[in-house]
């Protein structure tokens, strides 16, 4: 068995590193600050497989959703995990876009109902419904959200029970290369950890510690801007998509607002505060969905960037010309981590190959 090295402590790396210690590997998790402190902690955490195209991609996610259900099942209590599905509606501007939508999806197999303004007041009573007046609305009853940190936490903790190792607050500096392959990594202090394998998901922050400018991961990673209000009234229970804003419950009584347009507006850099126009501006918008939140404030903002690879697609397997190192790089983490830790330790552990994965190898950037 392979001494192997996970770097990043998100949503994937959690993933990663509680397959490969259930396959029988010595596996340390090394993470540069704390479990979930990166994108895992400010993203949305919509899981689902919609406008995933082409078919591969999307054939990629709805396999994270199934590997959902399996890690569910297999844990018992999954307290990270809020199903219910997800509600949608669109301006009249883009109807005909979202039938289209609508039936590619149908047609790859994807369960999309058409409900009534009556089905969603019974499955939602918080919803006004002049919100929606006029609004052509679906419902995706498999999709559903979860929370980041808490199923990173649940996997490391299992990963822990069979033999893994978790560091936090250990900043890996350097992959360290043996000629043609890898030989562990070095952290901050100072300290060589040796391994087989290093297995790098560290989002937007893969290239950090690879010295070797020719290995390092072409990424285009877009900023994702999140609101949350302070607790308040309202028994929202699922995910609303609607013409302004998005909207999920997020734990005792907040909500979390978003929006694309509103991602346009902000980078990384972007100074952060809850009364910024941004923040006013989500939820004044959900306030028109929910009028039963009243006169309410942001109560804090979070501002990540995706890490996306340069073509917008997944970046998942060894790297090229360098044995013992395989990159996990990927947007919607959330929904694809449960699968890309069964299909990476089968890889990387097991030695199979993992055909979904075929498409979206790191070589297609370095041939």
């Amino acid at each position: 068995m392979p001494d192997v090295i996970v770097i990043g402590g998100g949503v994937v790396g959690a993933s990663v590193c509680l397959r490969i210690a259930q396959a029988g590997a010595r596996v340390a998790l090394i993470e540069a600050k704390r479990v979930g402190a990166g994108t895992s902690g400010a993203s949305f955490a919509w899981v689902n497989s919609r406008h995933k195209r082409p078919r591969a991609y999307h054939n990629l996610n709805v396999a994270g959703m199934r590997e959902h259900a399996v890690v569910r099942q297999q844990f018992g209590a999954a307290p990270w995990w809020h199903g219910g599905g997800a509600v949608e509606w669109v301006s009249p501007a883009k109807a005909s876009d979202q039938s289209a939508e609508i039936e590619r999806l149908k047609k790859w197999g994807y369960i999309v109902e058409r409900i009534t303004a009556k089905d969603l007041q019974d499955m939602e009573p918080d919803v006004d419904p002049a919100a929606v007046s006029g609004s052509a609305i679906t419902y995706y009853p498999e999709e559903g959200w979860i929370d980041p940190v808490v199923y990173a936490h649940a996997m490391l903790s299992a990963a822990q029970r069979h033999g893994g190792h978790v560091s936090s607050g250990a900043h890996v500096t350097e992959v360290v290369l043996r000629g043609d392959r890898v030989g562990g990594v070095r952290t901050e202090d100072g300290r060589l950890l040796e391994a087989d394998v290093v297995v790098n998901c560290a989002g937007r922050w893969v290239n950090g510690a690879m010295q070797e400018a020719g290995l390092r991961l072409p990424l285009a990673g877009t900023a994702g801007f999140l609101a949350f209000t302070p607790p308040i009234a309202t028994g929202l229970s699922r995910v609303l998509h609607t013409p302004g804003v998005n909207v999920r419950p997020d734990g005792a009584g907040r909500l979390m607002l978003h929006s694309d347009e509103t991602d346009e507006t902000v980078s990384i850099e972007t100074p952060l505060n809850p009364a910024m126009a941004q923040a006013s501006e989500l939820v004044a918008r959900a306030r028109r969905v929910l009028p039963s939140m009243g006169e309410v404030e942001a109560e804090a903002v979070r501002v990540a960037v995706r890490p996306i690879p340069a073509d917008g697609f997944s970046a998942v397997g060894p790297m090229p010309r360098l044995r013992g190192y395989y990159l996990v790089v990927t947007h919607s983490g959330v929904t694809l981590s449960p699968f890309l830790g069964r299909a990476v330790a089968e890889e990387v552990v097991g030695g199979r190959t993992c055909d979904v994965l075929r498409e979206f190898r790191p070589a297609r950037f370095f041939e």
